[in-house]
């Protein structure tokens, strides 16, 4: 029994660090221009598939092809962004939600299109990466390379982007531009580059997590997105939509409630419990574990 938590916990740790990755997007733009990216997830689908094309039709190296991913939806966030969202910036709320679904829409039906509906298998680990090796831990729990390949390169994705908010001149022009949008333009601050940037970050972090996510499973599919892009957004809701650390820990939190709740043999509710943890912070804390009240003056 508990050889087998200890397993769930780990798996939990891995998939809930790609959570983390695709809530660290929906957190950004929401911090910014106050906007649900609901497209976000089917970003990190593309990222999967751009990923596969690479590998299996193009043979470069994994590190290219997840590099090349990344760089892809990169501009891909940033062309979402100019033609769905820019145009609908200073209107409704609603007009902008109902964009954002639009490109979701349009998104997963291109992929249905180009991919065909049934799920695409990864090459097998061992053709693109390396052997997969086991690793004992305490009570006879493993661990393996892959597991820790994983877990690794979410946390160095995550630490770096903490690093680049905190400490370059962008990611202050970020923060200045989340805490007040007007008065960063007022300063100098050029907006619209500022958005961008986080449109970039955010979809080459979800694309990061698609690759991952496919080299995992060993299976892509073009509505893999959907509940994907929910649990992470429910992620984002669980640490305070708009707060870094908060999406991380969500992520987190979420990935190993969910393993957890297989270990207990709950499995088959584990995306009611996802949801559910999202309906019980909406009720008692609607700002999250480490958003904050938004203040607004009358």
């Amino acid at each position: 029994m508990l050889s087998n938590l200890i397993v769930q916990f780990i798996n939990g740790i891995a998939l809930g660090s790609t959570y983390a990755l695709i809530a660290l997007g929906y957190t950004m733009v929401y911090g910014i221009i106050l906007l649900i990216n609901f497209a976000h997830g089917d970003i990190f689908m593309a990222g999967a598939f751009v990923g596969l094309l690479l590998v299996t039709v193009f043979h470069v190296h994994i590190i290219i092809a997840f590099l090349g991913a990344m760089l892809f939806c990169m501009i891909m966030g940033i062309i979402i962004e100019k033609i769905a969202y820019k145009p609908l910036r200073r209107s409704t709320r609603l007009a902008a939600l109902i964009s954002a679904i639009g490109v979701s829409i349009f998104l997963s039906n291109l992929a249905n299109l180009l991919f065909g509906a049934k799920p695409t298998s990864f090459p097998p680990t061992e053709q693109i990466l390396f052997k997969i090796q086991t690793y004992e831990l305490v009570a006879g729990a493993q661990i393996t390379n892959l597991q820790i390949l994983t877990i690794v390169t979410s946390a160095l994705l995550m630490i770096g982007l903490q690093y680049f908010i905190k400490k370059s001149r962008t990611g202050k022009a970020m923060r200045a531009t989340s805490q007040d949008y007007d008065t960063a333009a007022l300063m100098g601050i050029n907006v619209n580059r500022i958005i961008s940037y986080t449109f970039a970050i955010g979809s080459s972090l979800a694309a990061a997590g698609g690759v991952l996510v496919g080299i995992y499973f060993g299976v892509v599919k073009y509505n893999m997105g959907f509940m994907v892009g929910l649990k992470a957004f429910t992620a984002a809701v669980l640490g305070g939509i708009g707060s870094i650390p908060g999406a991380m820990f969500g992520g987190l939190a979420l990935g190993i409630g969910e393993m957890l709740a297989v270990a207990v043999g709950l499995s088959s509710y584990r995306d009611a419990i996802a949801f559910g943890i999202l309906i019980l912070v909406l009720l008692f804390k609607p700002t999250g574990l480490f958003g904050t009240q938004i203040q607004k003056k009358v």
